[in-house]
């Protein structure tokens, strides 16, 4: 069994490469290849891997990262800031999704060959959930998950996620529906809520605290508690990708979250492409039957989310622009939309299997969105004339970045001698300064220090690229790499130099060298300018020297003890 599953797994990310590379060299989104990957290698192809369930597994923790790193990033200022516009468009989305799509399968019900109440029901549910795992995934590429719609598309989703929730939690009891049932629900959500705010709040603080100064605990301690918190509500029979994000949300504001995302991400990449590729594996063989109901629960899809995200988030104020691009985001159907069918008949609410259908639709509609929120951008140019003849108006611009990230256009990476002094010279000469410089550093202990001086400052292992862009390096106009070769960790000062220049080709960038030869690898690597402290401690040696030849070692003592006269350096 273990030899198979290490064969399934190796059969399915050597095809989902092959079918990455295929698209790519296409220009076609590498999304579609892992699934065309699945598709071949699965049941309905070459029959490569026959036994779909634990790809299912590995695939399902990969949407939980995802969920938790969505949960990591969560800016709870915007959604607060937007509470009316989000909650608005979250609940007439469910709800009015799912009674249009029950609305428009009723008299559909004959193309379905005289599909019951009760399966309207659930084909009108299944419609109105849209996939949390490519919406995510595509919005992150893309950047977009702190824009507006962005925004509100997350947050219909949580919403969605929610409502799926309690639908599982009554679904056994559908034929014989009780207001019991659903309040246990409710309590459950509030009881895995309630633990983990009041542990990411008493208890986790103070073991994270400990281990800071160790990156990679840190990180390993993150995903104990996503998988924990998962667990957790599984136990409480709720939804995994519940207690995922629940976890990161309730850690969002540590310190460390920032450093966490950038290492989680690439394991998080790994899992989630092999979630795409199992869901490839379950596709059906397409027929013209299959297919044309397929494309009628996608035209359905299509018409819900016009009418129910489009309309809400026009006439709360969102504007043209951030409704079209929401309402394109969040045209797809969920893979959860799929369990509830699969429990559903399990249950025998169904005279007939649905479920070829939906996920024919399913696939249909994720080849469709993945091009569709890649290009929505276009999507709206070409739209936009057509909304102002109707008179639909774009929203005025949205808020830029805050003035005290905007003004933060100094970086430091790293935090030892040479940035305490750096602090001390800029607070007795340029205070001002201060305002403008980001501190980058993986040892918190310091931290306060720093932001008593008026330092913004991020936790952060600067052998991580991704650490380097989430801390926004990108917007940077100087980075200072103030740690040299003697104590930067898993990293070299010049290839960090190139993880900088890379980032932002603009920035200038200054490093610290230990000698000649460094120096001249710094400046290839990208660096505007070098400083060697053993240059300069020669340099001052050298005064030194001259100043006891000609009888000013003196005057040399003094003129130091008044440049120490006052100084309260963070590192003393």
């Amino acid at each position: 069994m273990a030899s198979q599953t290490i064969v399934d797994i190796a059969v399915c990310i050597g095809a989902a490469w092959l079918a990455g590379l295929l698209a790519h060299a296409l220009k076609q989104p590498v999304l579609l290849g892992y699934l065309a990957a699945g598709f071949l290698v699965g049941p309905a192809g070459l029959g490569l891997v026959s036994d779909t369930t634990r790809m299912g597994i590995i695939g399902e923790a990969g949407l939980i990262l995802l969920l938790f790193l969505l949960g990591l990033e969560m800016d709870f200022k915007k959604l607060l800031a937007m509470g009316r516009l989000v909650s608005f468009t979250a609940i007439t989305q469910v709800v009015g999704s799912s009674l249009i799509g029950c609305g428009c399968f009723w008299l559909l019900r004959p193309l379905f060959g005289g599909i019951s109440g009760l399966e309207v029901f659930y084909l009108g549910l299944a419609t109105a959930l849209s996939s949390t795992v490519i919406v995510v995934k595509l919005l992150h590429d893309k950047r977009e998950l702190g824009t507006l719609a962005g925004q509100i598309t997350v947050g219909v989703l949580i919403f969605q996620d929610l409502a799926a929730i309690l639908f599982v939690g009554v679904q056994p009891t559908l034929l014989t529906p009780g207001v019991a049932v659903l309040a246990t629900t409710v309590g459950k959500v509030g009881v895995l809520v309630l633990l983990a705010l009041l542990t990411s709040k008493y208890v986790l603080p103070h073991i994270f605290a400990r281990v800071a100064a160790r990156p990679e605990l840190v990180v390993l301690g993150a995903l104990a508690w996503c998988f924990i918190v998962a667990a957790c509500a599984d136990v409480l029979r709720l939804s995994r990708e519940l207690g995922a994000i629940t976890a990161g949300m309730a850690i969002s504001t540590f310190p460390y979250a920032l450093d966490i995302e950038a290492k989680v991400a690439s394991l998080r990449d790994v899992f989630v492409t092999l979630f795409f590729v199992y869901v490839g594996l379950t596709l059906p063989v397409p027929t013209p039957g299959l297919l044309g109901s397929g494309l009628l629960i996608a035209a359905v899809v299509g018409l819900t989310r016009l009418l129910t995200v489009f309309v809400p988030v026009y006439l709360a104020g969102g504007g043209s622009r951030a409704a079209f691009l929401a309402s394109v985001n969040l045209a797809q159907i969920c893979e959860l939309s799929l369990v509830l069918l699969a429990l559903g008949r399990a249950l025998n609410h169904f005279s007939r299997d649905i479920s070829g259908e939906v996920t024919c639709a399913f696939a249909l509609l994720a080849l469709g969105s993945t091009y569709a929120i890649q290009g929505s951008d276009r999507l709206f140019l070409t739209v936009r004339p057509w909304l102002q003849r109707l008179g639909l108006r774009e929203a005025p611009a949205e808020s830029p970045a805050a003035p005290d990230e905007e003004n933060r256009d100094i970086f430091v990476l790293g935090f030892y001698r040479a940035t305490s002094s750096l602090i001390e010279e800029l607070t007795r000469q340029n205070p001002a300064l201060l305002q403008r410089l980001v501190v980058v550093d993986f040892n918190p202990v310091h931290h306060p220090a720093l932001r008593e001086r008026g330092v913004r400052v991020i936790y952060g292992d600067l052998s991580q690229r991704g650490t380097l862009e989430r801390a926004g390096i990108q917007r940077a106009r100087l980075v200072l790499c103030a740690l040299g070769s003697w104590v930067l960790k898993g990293i070299t000062p010049d290839r960090l130099v190139r993880n900088v220049r890379a980032l932002n080709p603009e920035a200038r960038i200054v490093a610290l060298s230990e000698g000649v030869s460094e120096s001249r690898r710094l400046f290839e690597a990208g660096a505007d300018h070098v400083i060697a402290p053993g240059l300069l401690v020669a340099s001052e040696m050298a005064a030194a020297i001259q100043a006891f030849e000609n009888g000013l070692l003196p005057e040399k003592r003094a003129e130091f003890e008044a440049a120490l006269k006052g100084r309260r350096e963070i590192l003393e």
